[in-house]
């Protein structure tokens, strides 16, 4: 018997523990914290090799939020993936509503696939071992099972809500007896010791029917909104949008709330939770101190990532994106550069990164949500330098991409050609330009950037006026339905 998997990747966080790497446009999933792929992208390949002689592999279902879906679609083009659909969610709603949807996607045609659920932001080492327990799950959800991976603990964290479990059956399948909430260091220490407590991965695997009629049993009102903004989705492509007012009458609610603590207690709700344990290098990177754990260390503890030069220091992380940075004299502290930021911290304290995210979103400051470099659907834009009434942009835009039909009410801009060719439409005329070659948009004027050639095109933009926020754009066309 073949077991269809539909693999579905929960990519909607915003990573903000992360900062000042992760940002809310571009989330720590998207991020390459070593190697040369993404965290997204190694979720992605890793769901790909569950495949072998029992189990077919469908494209992945991917949830997440409207302003990373083309990130979403370069990630998997770079790795030759491509979706079976991206549900993005009118608002965050949490993972319960997230995995209902996915279902309600998944089932829409009449199949009924065994779901593997997981999020987009976590890392493994043994990816043999991973791909073995995810098959273990898939065979035992193939009953109608929901079936959870606990990780096997190394250490007594605190960091992490816990699954009691009974006795492993031949296959290694345990079934759980209660969900536990983050513990105290003593309680944790007598878990380690127990042997029966699994941290609670977020990754689940279950029939779509058997998750929907799970919520219906124990969270009818989120089965019944999440259903609602469901069947008024519209459709563009692999995009599938929910009901946006429809959607934000939806609890908030998570898996682990809405259902799964709920099944251990109520024996006669028509199925069982179980458990197959995943040892294989599994972490959350939660914070940077998960970093630091995962990453390489020299022999007094220290993690170096990019330009990077670490002297007489212990169990210290360095992050260093764009320019050298050296430590002298640290112990147990995180470094991390970015262009327009820099953050220093106790290692210990690294959760408390979030409050300094919340600082900047409550005095209204960028760096919060945006990187110095912008992703955009065509390609992205760094801004590279800025005072009184100007500003300077190093653009690239994408082989056969283009800026939408647009024009501003406050700046003037000029655009010089690094590389590549630019087709320029200013007013009613449209020109070609080629490297070194320069062109003025004058304020008010309609305008677009296209690149029609097979490399990518990089300009210098200069903009003036009286100002040059992201907001002042009047957008006539776009291939990419952005509205603003």
């Amino acid at each position: 018997m073949t077991h269809s998997v539909l693999p579905v990747i929960m990519a909607g966080g915003s990573g903000t523990r992360l900062w000042p790497l992760s940002r809310a446009l571009y989330p720590k999933q998207f991020l390459i914290l070593q190697g040369n792929q993404s965290l997204f992208q190694q979720a992605h390949l890793r769901l790909q090799e569950l495949a072998c002689e029992d189990i077919a592999v469908a494209r992945p279902c991917v949830v997440g939020n409207e302003e990373h879906r083309f990130l979403v679609l370069d990630q998997l083009r770079e790795i030759q993936g491509e979706p079976s659909s991206l549900l993005l969610e009118p608002a965050g709603r949490n993972t319960a509503p997230a995995v209902t949807l996915a279902a309600l996607q998944a089932t829409a045609d009449g199949a009924d696939p065994i779901l593997v659920v997981t999020p987009a932001d976590q890392t493994v080492t043994d990816a043999a071992a991973y791909t073995a327990a995810l098959r273990t799950a898939v065979r035992a959800a193939a009953s109608g099972d929901i079936v959870i991976l606990g990780i096997t603990p190394d250490r007594p964290e605190t960091g992490f809500g816990y699954i009691r479990t009974g006795a492993a059956n031949a296959e290694g399948v345990r079934d759980v007896a209660a969900f536990v909430e983050k513990p105290d260091l003593a309680t944790a220490q007598t878990y380690l010791a127990d042997g029966g407590y699994f941290w609670n991965s977020g990754m689940f695997v279950m029939r779509a029917s058997r998750w929907l009629a799970a919520l219906a049993h124990f969270r009818q009102d989120i089965a019944d909104t999440t259903r609602a903004s469901f069947d008024v989705r519209s459709t563009d492509a692999q995009f599938v949008r929910p009901g946006k007012a429809e959607f934000q009458a939806v609890p908030s609610e998570s898996v682990d709330y809405a259902v799964m603590e709920q099944c251990p207690s109520q024996p006669g709700c028509g199925f069982a939770v179980r458990m197959v344990p995943l040892d294989a290098g599994w972490s959350d990177l939660g914070a940077w101190d998960a970093v630091w754990q995962v990453s390489p260390r020299d022999a007094d503890g220290n993690a170096a990532q990019g330009d990077a030069i670490v002297e007489s220091s212990h169990n210290t992380l360095v992050h260093a994106t764009s320019r050298l940075v050296a430590a002298v004299g640290l112990d147990n502290v995180v470094v991390v550069e970015t262009p327009d930021a820099v953050l220093v911290a106790d290692r210990s304290r690294s959760q408390e990164v979030k409050k300094i995210v919340g600082k900047l979103d409550a005095r209204q400051r960028s760096e919060g949500t945006l990187h110095r470099r912008v992703h955009r659907p065509w390609g992205w834009y760094d801004s590279i330098d800025m005072g009184p009434r100007f500003q300077v942009k190093r653009i690239m835009v994408k082989p056969k991409a283009s800026l939408s039909l647009q024009m501003h009410h406050h700046r003037a801009e000029h655009w010089i050609v690094v590389s590549g060719t630019a087709e320029v439409t200013v007013g009613d005329k449209v020109v070609l330009l080629s490297e070194n070659q320069s062109t003025y948009i004058p304020l008010g004027t309609v305008h677009r950037l296209i690149n029609p050639g097979a490399i990518p095109l990089e300009i210098i933009e200069v903009q003036s006026g009286s100002y040059l926020g992201e907001d002042d754009i009047v957008r006539f066309q776009d291939n990419y339905g952005r509205s603003a």
